[in-house]
């Protein structure tokens, strides 16, 4: 069978990479070179949707743009690899993405590093299903958008990351990113109105924990801050919860959560709350 134009590409780029330069030639116009080559044959294998070979040509041409001293290119390289091996490989698109990541911070670039941050926290979301470290890059990648003004995204990243914590029943650290997102939020009359919807997440953290004096606390608390919380939905479905938990009347709690649900609809992440809740009222009571 005849070597595909890819696999062309790619041993002209291996014997440029490990030719000596010539008289008139620098080591620095080789590496140039072989990336231009290495670039050339990973685009020639995304065509042949051999996206692994792709990733490695990619990663080839970083190293190529590394030894010439193009610090950005390289970065661009890593991330064209990360793209690559995004379809299907996650452990080596991670790889890539942390190696862009270092390029752009070293450079000061700290919102494009947030980008591919994000990325990073998604492949671990949704191929890896590793929650603990998607909540860490979500989390940094937070950070760096905060770093830079842009709070928009990082909110969104915190956000995602509350989400997960609350899965992983990481409970007291979800509440504590919901309520920095809630409060940054009451600042816009643009995002006001998400409010009540970080506050209600948190809520539910609090009596899942289970502790439903803090609960009552953090409640109050919101209200003050925003004393048309009160009259809200989210207000009053959590007020029942409260007395319901405190009363230990599950028959109160499942009336509560039906008629909140009639109206607005529960989705996923709040069932699951709410099925841990439920859950701690129906244990039995540890006799000391």
């Amino acid at each position: 069978m005849a070597p595909s134009a890819a696999s062309g590409l790619l041993a002209k780029a291996d014997k440029k990479y490990k030719s000596s330069p010539g008289w008139f030639s620098s080591s620095s116009s080789k590496y140039e070179e072989a990336g231009d080559l290495y670039q050339q044959a990973a685009n020639a294998f995304k065509l042949d949707k051999l996206f692994k070979d792709a990733g490695d040509a990619h990663a080839r041409e970083a190293e190529c743009r590394e030894m010439q001293g193009e610090k950005d290119e390289a970065a661009a390289a890593w991330w064209n690899a990360g793209k690559a091996y995004k379809k299907g490989y996650p452990d080596e698109a991670v790889n890539a993405l942390s190696k862009t990541i270092t390029l752009l911070t070293q450079a000061g670039k700290f919102r494009q590093a947030a980008d591919r941050e994000k990325e990073i926290a998604q492949i671990y979301l949704q191929d890896a299903h590793d929650l603990a470290r998607a909540v860490e890059s979500f989390e940094r990648a937070g950070d760096w958008y905060a770093q830079e003004d842009a709070m928009a995204t990082a909110n969104g990243c915190y956000k995602e990351a509350a989400d997960l914590h609350a899965e992983l029943e990481h409970y007291p650290q979800a509440i504590e990113r919901y309520q920095q997102v809630a409060d940054h939020s009451l600042t816009s009359s643009l995002t006001r109105y998400s409010v009540k919807e970080y506050w209600l997440r948190a809520l539910l953290c609090a009596l899942a924990i289970p502790d439903a004096i803090s609960a009552k606390r953090d409640l109050d608390s919101y209200i003050s801050k925003d004393l048309t919380f009160s009259s809200t939905r989210e207000a009053q479905f959590v007020h029942k919860l409260i007395e319901a938990v405190e009363n230990d009347d599950v028959d109160d709690f499942t009336a509560a959560v039906a008629e909140f649900d009639r109206v607005t609809r529960l989705d996923n992440w709040k069932t699951a709350v709410l099925l841990k809740i439920k859950k701690e009222m129906l244990k039995e009571p540890v006799l000391v």
